[in-house]
């Protein structure tokens, strides 16, 4: 497995990352040639629950998940891990599952609990102190100095740019090893953060959202390190769904849409079935 901290450090290329939610969506990321993947929290609410990014999933949920997908996949894996779901003693206590687990960092925001996704209205920040409570004991908390921390503040929507800013760069004071500032509004606010914030950065592009859409290359000479599409399969997977669905409930049969379903050998390969074939027959004799 690739060093997480070595891909973001590349000076050649920044660190492209899809947002998956399930061990299917992992292995076909990694199928693809991916190098690195984030569990998003807004995916896990949604399809464990079928329920909005909005404080309704914790910590058992968040670890179970990513235990799944880790022992599905063979690169680095970053888990959103929301608020850390209580105080600086159970992100510590959830920062030593999760690496335990083969997880490689994590996602640490800022907000007020409960929480809700960073592009929805209505959200909150705790007061910086407080949050760095919970930051240094996610530092404190894990045994590799390559697991990766990255300290995500809200400020830009209740405080404004240059607070959120200011955040950044106190979080990174404390010891974070990448700094993302949630829902830029515009190109111009994200030079801003780049030239203001000394720090591996993560630019969240999610279609749609309150963050315009750039290139990976156009940020990265911004200084965003991490390119984060968190919810591009989810999106993908349930415009796909609602496609069949709606041919199969009018028409009775998906024969219409058979070119655009994967086949049922091209299935089993990405779950890799052929391997379980030969150790059941390896077993059986």
């Amino acid at each position: 497995m690739k060093n997480l901290r070595s891909l973001i450090n590349n000076k050649k290329k920044p660190l492209v990352v899809p947002g998956v939610y399930d061990a299917i969506g992992a292995k076909i990321a990694q199928k693809i040639g991916f190098e690195a993947m984030f569990q998003t929290g807004y995916g896990t609410s949604a399809t464990l629950l079928g329920m909005p990014d909005y404080g309704f999933i914790g910590a058992t949920e968040t670890l179970d998940n990513a235990r799944r997908i880790s022992d599905a996949i063979s690169v680095p894996l970053i888990v959103d891990i929301d608020t850390g779901y209580g105080n600086a003693l159970t992100v510590r206590k959830l920062i030593q599952e999760l690496e335990n687990a083969g997880v490689s960092g994590v996602f640490l925001e800022d907000q007020k609990w409960p929480k809700r996704c960073g592009h929805m209205k209505g959200k909150d920040v705790i007061p910086r102190e407080e949050y760095v409570e919970k930051l240094q004991s996610a530092i404190d908390a894990k045994s590799s100095k390559d697991f990766i921390i990255v300290a995500r503040t809200d400020a830009r929507a209740t405080e404004g740019l240059d607070k959120a800013i200011d955040r950044g760069n106190y979080y990174k004071k404390i010891g974070a090893d990448v700094i993302f500032v949630e829902a830029p509004k515009s190109l111009e606010e994200m030079k801003k953060i780049g030239k203001s914030i000394n720090a591996p950065l993560v630019a969240n592009m999610i279609e749609g959202g309150a963050t315009p859409i750039s290139s990976a290359s156009k940020l990265n000479k911004m200084g965003y390190k991490i390119i984060l599409y968190p919810l591009s399969i989810l999106y993908a997977n349930t415009f796909a769904t609602l496609k069949i669905l709606h041919e199969l409930k009018n028409n009775g049969t998906t024969i219409k849409l058979k070119n655009n379903l994967v086949r049922f050998d091209q299935f089993n390969d990405i779950v890799e079935l052929s391997k379980y074939s030969k150790l059941e027959k390896k077993y059986s004799k």
